[in-house]
């Protein structure tokens, strides 16, 4: 049995956790310092705790990190700091830049790191998520073991660290850019009046986000996590010559929405807050 750590069981975390699990691996988590939906979401999906980071790193053949953008340096330290020397797998939404960074930081301790990135929504008995790993081709079969036969489809890229952080925030530059711009049209819309009539001639089209008000609020949710990746897909940009101001203009959005992590809040509220920012409290 491969034993894998998950740092930290958030949405995503948890679920991908739980397809490792489901495919017979033990998936251990460290509770010190989660919240309590981080616990109820572990229990739910039966991983397995442990007291402290140190024994994770003493008993995982692989620590997969899943947790927000800007925190994922930070995790790779900690790890690092407990001389964590098996495979390490950054699956964050992170440069090729920053990306690069985390490996030096976990090779110190003597880990192999592979570069990974989680493209679709939580897995579950209904939907499917593709997960994306480049880096040193040795590492690459032991990792898309965890999950065969599961949800998560493991997919291995030519090319060394920085290829799967590449490819999200390829992917996700445009997804998130576009459903951050869409409530902003809509919100001008609105403010007009025209709002029906954006909407008549977004669904007159086969695919437009403009037409998906419904999503708005989900976007706002997710604002939290998503605005942080839109500055590493601004640098990501950035470092291959490339125009960042929608990127950077995407996470100013989400900003804007700032406090609303995690809930669901109304569509008014939603488009209000792209006027106030997130002075307003939620109602």
């Amino acid at each position: 049995m491969t034993t894998l750590g998950i740092l930290h069981p958030g949405s995503m975390g948890a679920a991908v956790a739980d397809q490792a699990r489901r495919s017979g691996a033990e998936v251990l988590w460290c509770p010190t310092g989660r919240s309590a939906s981080s616990k109820a979401r572990a229990e739910r999906y039966g991983l397995t705790p442990v007291r402290a980071l140190h024994e994770m790193t003493e008993r995982a053949d692989i620590i997969l990190s899943l947790c927000p953008p800007a925190a994922a340096e930070d995790v790779a330290r900690d790890v690092a700091a407990c001389a964590y020397a098996r495979i390490y797998v950054d699956g964050n939404a992170v440069s090729p830049a920053t990306m690069a960074n985390i490996s030096a930081i976990v090779q110190r301790s003597g880990a192999t790191v592979v570069d990974g990135s989680v493209v679709g929504s939580p897995p579950s008995d209904s939907k499917n998520a593709r997960l994306y790993l480049s880096g040193p081709a040795h590492a690459l079969p032991p990792v898309s073991g965890l999950f065969e036969g599961s949800a998560v489809q493991a997919r291995a890229l030519s090319g060394g660290i920085g290829q799967a952080s590449a490819l999200k925030l390829s992917y996700s530059s445009y997804q998130k850019t576009s459903r951050a711009l869409a409530a902003v049209a809509y919100a001008l819309a609105r403010d007009h009046g025209v709002e029906a009539e954006l909407l008549d001639i977004a669904e007159a089209r086969t695919t437009s986000y403009l037409a998906e008000t419904a999503y708005f609020p989900k976007v706002a949710a997710r604002s939290w996590r998503w605005g942080p990746e839109m500055k590493e897909a601004a640098n990501a940009l950035e470092e291959a010559g490339l125009p960042s101001d929608l990127a950077h203009a995407a996470a100013t959005v989400m900003g804007q929405w700032e406090g609303l992590k995690d809930t669901s809040a109304d569509l008014a509220l939603v488009l209000e807050r792209l006027h106030t920012g997130p002075s307003s409290e939620p109602a």
